[in-house]
């Protein structure tokens, strides 16, 4: 089993990728839905659950789990800017949203903005407040971008504004902190998913500034399915009460009374195996042995040569790099994905913008650009 150190000799892309069996000889762009993971992520969830159980007879096995709980939090704060008690460990980035839409004491009347490019992780919660009265403002937008304006019109009134940091729609990265400065100045909570961007892009959310971040570690970090984070600053926190509560979630879960734990902790609610999150761990340090700056870089000429292929009338992502995802724009969807991946490459359609989506990750290689842009040239 490989374990990776951070103060290790720098890892290279191609070195990731030979630790990642599911890719093999598979020309792989599907990043921006799952990510396989390395060999050892998967070795260390599956040895935390080994440890976990078959110590339990002669180790306390909560414990175990709570230590391993303060673990991976620090890691995660690390990596996504914030402080550990600022991390609540969920199950997805729709897990996250969720949590923070049934901790606020929601009246009927009260607007909710969401812009029309976000996925339904950042769309069903609200639709289903509207039973209870509650308004869902839908914010259109062009080609993937936010009109300041409109948008600033849009939440002038609102209780809480949902966007993407990059949709998934076309890959554009949005201004966050501009666009929480102005849903600040309304008053309005702010949500972002940030699904797409731990492990392809630097960043931080304490330089977003938003109330609450949502996000996972099975797609660009390459980190096992069931390991989402849930970032909640801590003055916003105190104002939010959860909907679903339990023991890990308040201070004394036999008290008279519920009294929550300070900051992010409040979110969390009872016994859940750490084994995901400590997979995601391993795949946060690989992503660091690799660097950010080197995978973003790397992912900006993989993604120049994939658009170099691409007629200019067909590309629904920005011509310069923003991100790994490409939205290309082609007759039939549907039997694209199929016909591609009989030829082992592997695409997804979108319901919108019409057409396939190439997520480009730094392990991707220029030769499977290259086989990408030939099978698609019957689609011009």
């Amino acid at each position: 089993m490989r374990t990776i150190q951070l103060d290790d000799d720098r890892m290279t892309p191609r070195e990731l990728r030979a630790d990642v069996p599911a890719l093999g000889d598979a020309a792989y762009f599907n990043f921006g839905a799952h990510g396989p993971s390395p060999e050892y992520v998967v070795e260390a969830a599956g040895s935390f659950i080994e440890e976990h159980e078959y110590g339990s007879a002669t180790t306390d096995p909560y414990e175990h789990a709570f230590e391993t709980y303060d673990r991976v939090r620090e890691r995660i704060a690390e990596f996504v800017g914030a402080d550990p008690e600022e991390i609540a460990l969920t199950e997805s980035t729709t897990d996250g949203i969720n949590r923070v839409a049934g901790a606020i004491d929601w009246e009927p009347g009260d607007v909710v903005v969401r812009t029309d490019l976000e996925h339904p992780a950042g769309v069903l919660p609200w639709q289903r407040l509207e039973r209870e009265g509650v308004e869902v403002r839908v914010l259109e937008t062009e080609d993937g971008r936010v009109d300041r304006d409109e948008y600033a019109e849009a939440v002038a009134d609102a209780r809480l504004v949902c966007f993407s940091a990059i949709t998934w729609t076309h890959g554009t990265r949005l201004p966050v902190a501009d666009l929480v400065e102005v849903a600040n100045d309304a008053g309005a909570f702010t949500l972002v998913d940030a699904v797409q961007s731990p492990g392809q892009v630097p960043m931080d959310v304490h330089e977003w500034g938003a109330d609450a971040v949502a996000a996972a570690g099975h797609k660009w970090t390459l980190g096992p399915w069931g390991a989402g984070f849930l970032y909640v600053d801590r003055d916003t926190a105190a104002g939010l009460e959860p909907h679903a509560v339990g023991y890990r979630g308040v201070e004394d879960p036999t008290g008279d009374e519920i009294e929550f734990k300070p900051a992010a902790g409040r979110f969390e609610i009872g016994t859940t195996t750490a084994a995901a999150h400590v997979g995601l761990v391993e795949a946060l340090d690989a992503v660091d042995a690799v660097g950010l700056d080197a995978i973003e870089s790397r992912i900006e000429s993989l993604t120049d040569r994939l658009k170099d292929g691409v007629p200019e009338d067909r590309l629904r992502s920005p011509r310069e790099y923003e991100s790994g995802l490409v939205t290309i724009d082609v007759d039939d969807p549907e039997a694209t994905v199929e016909r591609l991946g009989e030829q082992d490459i592997v695409v997804r359609s979108l319901p919108h913008p019409n057409g396939i989506r190439a997520s480009v990750h730094a392990v991707s290689t220029e030769a499977e650009i290259d086989r990408l842009v030939e099978a698609l040239e019957p689609e011009w």
